[in-house]
């Protein structure tokens, strides 16, 4: 649902803060009274102001602060929860400008109040030259700190300017300057620009590239509630073809005009323009879509359920890698993924989890398989923001079919089938056991000569074809070794595994027996909680000599646990495809391959005897009544 209030602000809390005698107690009693007064408290209590006050229908909380150095920690909390903060000086005194950049401006920062700051000279009558500006006093301070959002004179005793204080405030939380414009550079921040791209690309019905005079007209109605005059369409293209003769063509106004147009708003200090756009086009405060295009409580469920996309998501997807294949080679260049994400807030798949987790070509670009691998994998760790993304670059079908929510993983197992399109396998082994080798082997990586321990959970991603007409996306999560006893102390900590991989070098037996002692671990924590995960061992390395005994020792503890005796792997001297379709063989038939350890065992033997002793128990009591009616009866029969 959109925001009632403009930037979803319901009341917007102002503190004044500044050195003392600049005038903070003066200038809030002249707002609150309209007049000045000469009998000034040292603190005025907290003035409140009507929702009807200024245009945007907000009600102001406004907040004075003491300048007394003992007070300086109240002060700090009263930042701490503001909104905005009305920085003064005073215009005849040098000393308090001079503090705004050496104590007022850097404190604020200290205390991490990350909001506008507007900054006020009062006592403009005061003014010692008539011709001093203001603003070039500031200028500098504002390029040192951008926080500031505006700078403004006023004078509490002529009563100048004084509301414009506020309602300047008031803008700067509701319509803030900071995140649409960067002063030094004079240009759109990049954020702000992707968004009205977005906007433009979404106005531009005909997708000619350009808006033309309907699409501009219907534009204007939807962010402003009324048509486009003949007077400001002229006056519109004529400001674009003398300042920026690249925003127009044949066909209409292009992306620069329309960027352009948005930039000169904000030049001219009405950033509440473009903030109505963003926000008809359901942009929050950060430019990223709202919750009335994200439900998010389309994606609640249970721990061992996962979310997937649907079938129309992926059509939408395979159409959207054709169209941004603009070589047509297959493959989605570090350039074309760009273009891709431009209409988004910033490019998804930067983030350490992606950047290596799919198969790539040796220009880094994305395969197909990789392409939708990713978007697999995104959709998977994080589904509204796979959503989000679905609909930045262009997804226009309803949220709620994008994705569906997979059956849960204990039902699986009963039903004895998982319908499952995406699986993942956590990868556990000691350190050395040629994890990280498998997981670059599996997106056509090639292994590093140096060895570099994982030390966070590390995916890979990718399609594997199981059987003839049979495709399922496979992500291998690495588990660095350390964090092993981590992620066991969660009860749930296994629910999102389809398949536990356990790997060990098979030429070292200390390997062997770190990777034993942690399936012990992992399965004993699946049987404690109710979820047992098909597990495999891997023994890799197989080109190097195995330890002596090795096959006596692994296949004895395969038949104690009741699983596969290892799996042999070289990814040096081969491919590893026969381990992927056991892995999603295991994934699609849940019920077999679960290790049962001696703790497990003993478990199971103890409830079936308690069962049974139950059941004993109860025929004893059903017999024993049965005799004692009998015995009622011969008694009452032989009376």
């Amino acid at each position: 649902m959109a925001n009632a209030k403009p930037g979803g602000y319901n009341n917007v809390r102002i503190v004044v803060v500044g050195d003392q005698g600049t005038g903070k107690s003066s200038l809030i009693i002249a707002l609150a009274v309209g007049i000045f007064s000469h009998s000034v408290p040292p603190v005025v209590p907290p003035t409140r102001l009507p929702a009807d006050y200024y245009p945007d229908k907000v009600p102001l909380t406004i907040v004075d602060t003491s300048s007394r150095p003992e007070d300086r920690n109240k002060v700090a909390a009263e930042c701490k929860i503001a909104d905005v903060v009305v920085l003064t000086h005073q215009c005849d005194r040098q000393e308090t400008l001079d503090r705004l950049s050496t104590f007022w401006l850097p404190e604020l920062r200290r205390l991490e109040v990350k909001v506008p700051v507007i900054v006020v000279c009062c006592k403009s009558d005061l003014k010692k030259l008539p011709e001093f500006n203001i603003e070039s006093q500031i200028a500098p301070i504002m390029h040192q700190f951008p926080e500031i959002e505006t700078c403004i004179e006023c004078s509490a005793l002529q009563q100048t300017q004084v509301s414009e204080v506020f309602y300047y405030a008031q803008k700067a939380v509701l319509h803030p300057t900071l995140p649409l414009f960067d002063r030094g550079t004079q240009s759109l921040k990049p954020r702000c620009a992707r968004a009205l791209k977005r906007i433009f690309v979404l106005s531009d019905q005909d997708k000619d590239g350009a808006l033309n005079c309907e699409e501009l007209n219907d534009f204007q109605v939807k962010c402003f509630d009324a048509p486009l005059q003949p007077k400001e369409l002229m006056d519109l293209t004529e400001v674009v073809q003398n300042k920026n003769p690249e925003g127009l063509s044949d066909c209409g106004l292009t992306l620069s005009g329309f960027l352009f147009l948005h930039e000169l708003l904000i030049q001219k200090g009405l950033p509440e323009t473009i903030w109505t756009v963003l926000r008809k086009f359901d942009y929050d405060n950060d430019l990223k879509l709202g919750d009335g295009l994200l439900p998010v409580t389309q994606f609640k469920r249970a721990s061992d359920q996962s979310v997937e996309l649907s079938n129309d998501a992926l059509d939408f997807l395979k159409r959207i890698f054709l169209s941004f294949d603009s070589d047509n080679d297959g493959v989605l260049e570090l350039s074309e993924a760009e273009d891709l994400f431009s209409t988004a807030p910033e490019n998804p798949w930067k983030d350490n989890t992606y950047k290596d987790a799919a198969e790539r070509n040796a220009s880094d670009g994305l395969t197909f398989n990789g392409f939708l691998s990713q978007w697999a994998l995104m959709t998977l760790l994080d589904p509204i923001n796979s959503l989000a993304n679905l609909i930045y670059i262009g997804y226009t079908g309803d949220p709620r079919s994008a994705f569906h929510i997979t059956r849960r993983r204990r039902i699986d197992r009963k039903k004895k089938y998982s319908q499952r399109n995406v699986f993942q396998c956590f990868v556990f082994g000691p350190k050395g056991s040629g994890k990280s080798t498998l997981l670059n082997a599996f997106v056509g990586r090639a292994a590093s000569d140096k060895y570099e321990p994982t030390v966070e959970p590390r995916f890979a991603a990718n399609v594997v074809e199981h059987s003839v007409g049979t495709v399922n996306i496979l992500v291998l999560r690495e588990m660095p070794p350390d964090g092993v006893a981590s992620l066991l102390s969660s009860k749930d900590s296994l629910a999102a595994c389809d398949v536990a991989l356990f790997m060990y070098d098979s030429s070292d037996e200390n390997s062997w027996q770190q990777a034993y002692d942690m399936l012990v671990k992992v399965a004993s924590h699946g049987e404690e909680n109710g979820m047992e995960i098909p597990s495999l061992i891997v023994a890799a390395k197989d080109d190097l000599h195995h330890f002596p005994l090795s096959v006596q020792n692994t296949t004895k503890v395969s038949q104690d646990i009741g699983i596969e005796a290892p799996i042999t792997i070289s990814v040096k001297l081969g491919d590893v495809s026969n381990l992927l379709h056991m892995i999603i063989d295991a994934a699609q038939h849940p019920h077999l391959r679960i290790p049962e350890t001696e703790a497990g065992r003993n478990r199971k033997l103890h409830h079936r005897f308690v069962s049974r002793s139950l059941i004993f128990a109860s025929a004893v009591a059903v017999f024993g009544l049965a005799a004692y009616r009998v015995y009622t009866l011969r008694k009452q029969a032989s009376g």
